[in-house]
């Protein structure tokens, strides 16, 4: 069985690769267990500057899911690159994906020409998901002209890999993931969480501290492989699956819908061995329903 699969130009072992926010900076697994069977993790999302991130709570459970607000809690890109990193090396081998946030253009320009220039990153993958604080709150990625600024901006001082990561809280996913490889994009990540709430019956009053936060789980999963069927038939560029994947069935599914990679979010939360667990399951999986090598399935229900 041959799971390998080549990203933008780097052959990864496998295509399971922890979504940032739910796997750390890598090391805190590395103790549980060699985090090298990974094909690699995306680390925790990283801004200019440190970040406390929102009030608490921040979590708030669901049926089939969760709903989180953590706001983008990081030490900053500075202490990733003189404190994470380092550690990292320690226990992981390969390169890593480098998950970066921003607040206006000048932001994630600024942090992706840092990340770019670390040997251990391998990708950046770019989170047009955030509120722009400087375009009245909504998020860079659900406009495509917005969504394309950022990526050339991120173009313009990086050499590696750029991968655009977009939400689904949008009408036309399409023409977003378009404007941003006509812009120059490399890949697409998607999905992000969906937005969601819940409500505490005795206090009347909304669970989470930011009344509204990202929905992950199982539950988005049809909507999820829906984008990712849509994005990768409309675009040329490699496109890396999420949302709800919690098996090695579900990597398949994704990869039929035209996934190059699959990152699992949600599911290293409930269970930290899961992405590994979904790494050894591949082989018999792929056995089980007659595939030889996963390439040859990329894109395959289209």
């Amino acid at each position: 069985m041959n799971t390998k699969v080549n990203l933008c130009g780097i052959e990864l072992d496998n295509p399971v690769i922890p979504a940032s926010g739910t796997f750390g900076f890598g090391y805190e697994f590395a103790e549980l267990y060699d985090i090298n069977e990974l094909g690699t993790f995306s680390f925790k999302g990283t801004t200019k500057e440190a970040r406390f991130g929102n009030p608490t709570p921040r979590i708030a459970e669901c049926p089939n899911g969760m709903i989180n607000a953590v706001g983008l809690q990081n030490p900053g890109v500075e202490n990733v690159i003189s404190r994470e990193l380092p550690k990292l090396k320690e226990c992981f081998h390969k390169p890593v994906m480098a998950n970066v946030s921003g607040f206006s253009v000048e932001d994630y320009a600024y942090t992706c020409q840092r990340l770019d220039a670390q040997d251990q990153v391998g990708w950046l993958e770019v989170n047009v998901s955030c509120p722009n604080v400087h375009g009245g709150g909504m998020s860079f990625g659900t406009q495509p002209e917005a969504a394309a600024e950022v990526t050339r901006a991120v173009k313009a001082v990086t050499k590696k890999p750029v991968i655009i990561k977009l939400s689904p809280n949008v009408t036309d996913i399409v023409s977003i993931a378009k404007a941003c490889e006509d812009a120059g994009a490399d890949g697409i990540s998607l999905i992000n969480t969906m937005l969601g709430m819940r409500i505490d019956l005795r206090r009347k009053k909304p669970v989470i501290a930011n009344t509204m936060g990202g929905y992950s789980g199982p539950g988005i999963f049809p909507v999820a492989l829906r984008m990712v069927y849509q994005v990768s038939k409309a675009v040329s560029v490699p496109v890396i699956g999420m949302g709800g994947v919690s098996s090695a069935e579900d990597v398949i599914e994704m990869m039929l819908a035209g996934a190059t990679a699959v990152e699992i979010g949600a599911a290293n939360l409930v269970n930290p061995f899961a992405s590994r667990d979904i790494v050894r399951q591949l082989p018999q999986t792929m056995n089980k329903y007659g595939i030889e090598k996963l390439t040859d399935i990329i894109g395959g229900a289209h």
